[in-house]
């Protein structure tokens, strides 16, 4: 006897990635022209944190594209083989974007580095240096506002967030390093700042990629303890056994959870599987706020019949 209990959560669902379009293509606008800003300042001051700033802003811009695509194919209803929609391409663009920044920061290492140690004859233009900076770091001070005011927890949002953080963390150090520069004439405090990029983009690279993966491999969400939902589950009435508890994550915002519950005959009888099914998914609902569910009711006179399979 299965069931499943799936509420009216796709709807808010769909109007929060609606917004989060409209605010990624803003901001898709403000970073595109950050970037030719950027990309011209850094040829005219000879500076490479710009140059870098300029290089994770463009493949901000790409990201944001593939966020703002990966958000249309989501909203696109499901079919009979995609029976779950396409939610999942949200997670595969965070994913991408990971990855993305995790290049650019193997990159700004390495030339941040020979700039460090071999500087060469290059010259950093001190005054053009903070003129850039400063106008893409206004740039990306709206970016972030527009963002961050969204009250939307989807990984794809998340991605496109921690990228703006990022670049407006590397317009402040491109800033710090030409006011070094103009002041005390420190050409290496240029590559200094791109090390210092690098190390910034780390870690919110790999969290983001951690939690993407969290998804994809359909780990369980880490605000969910199945002991305890076996726990809830087993003190509704009736219930003598709950076993192939799985959770699992469709995309941001929606857990999953099924399960195999063992129900007392004399209660089947009394109740009927309708009331013994919603008292399950109230249960679930009420204490861990996860609504797509799916159970299996079975009568305990028929455990004995049913392949359990392995232990898991």
């Amino acid at each position: 006897m299965g069931h499943d209990h799936a509420h009216g959560k796709g709807h808010s669902h769909a109007t929060g990635r609606a917004e989060d379009r409209a605010r990624l293509k803003l901001v898709l606008a403000i970073t595109g022209s950050v970037l030719v800003i950027e990309l011209i300042g850094a040829w005219l001051a000879g500076s490479l944190a710009l140059l870098a700033d300029a290089g994770h802003m463009a493949t901000d811009t790409a990201a944001i594209v593939l966020a703002l695509g990966a958000s249309y194919v989501a909203a696109r209803p499901a079919g009979p083989r995609t029976t779950f929609g396409l939610h999942r391409a949200e997670v595969l663009a965070a994913l991408l974007n990971a990855l993305v920044l995790l290049g650019v920061c193997v990159y700004l290492a390495y030339a941040g580095t020979m700039r460090l140690v071999d500087p060469g004859t290059a010259e950093v233009e001190a005054g053009l240096l903070i003129v850039f900076a400063a106008a893409g770091l206004a740039a990306n001070a709206v970016s972030l506002l527009v963002l961050s005011r969204s009250g939307s927890d989807s990984l794809n949002l998340r991605g496109a967030l921690n990228e703006v953080m990022a670049d407006t963390l590397g317009s402040v150090l491109a800033l710090v390093a030409g006011l070094v520069i103009w002041l005390w004439d420190f050409q290496q405090a240029d590559a200094i700042a791109s090390l210092l990029i690098a190390v910034l983009i780390l870690p919110r690279s790999v969290s983001l990629l951690k939690d993407a993966a969290v998804v994809l491999l359909e780990i369980a969400p880490g605000d969910l303890d199945l002991d305890d939902v076996r726990h809830h589950l087993m003190h509704v009435p009736g219930v003598v056994d709950v076993h192939d508890l799985h959770a699992w994550t469709i995309t941001s915002g929606i857990p999953s959870l099924s399960a195999h519950v063992t129900v007392t005959d004399s209660c089947l009888a009394e109740r009927g599987v309708g009331a013994t099914l919603d008292a399950l998914s109230t249960c679930v609902t009420d204490h861990f706020d996860v609504r797509h569910t799916t159970f299996q009711v079975e009568p305990a006179s028929h455990r004995e019949h049913e392949d359990l399979g392995e232990v898991h």
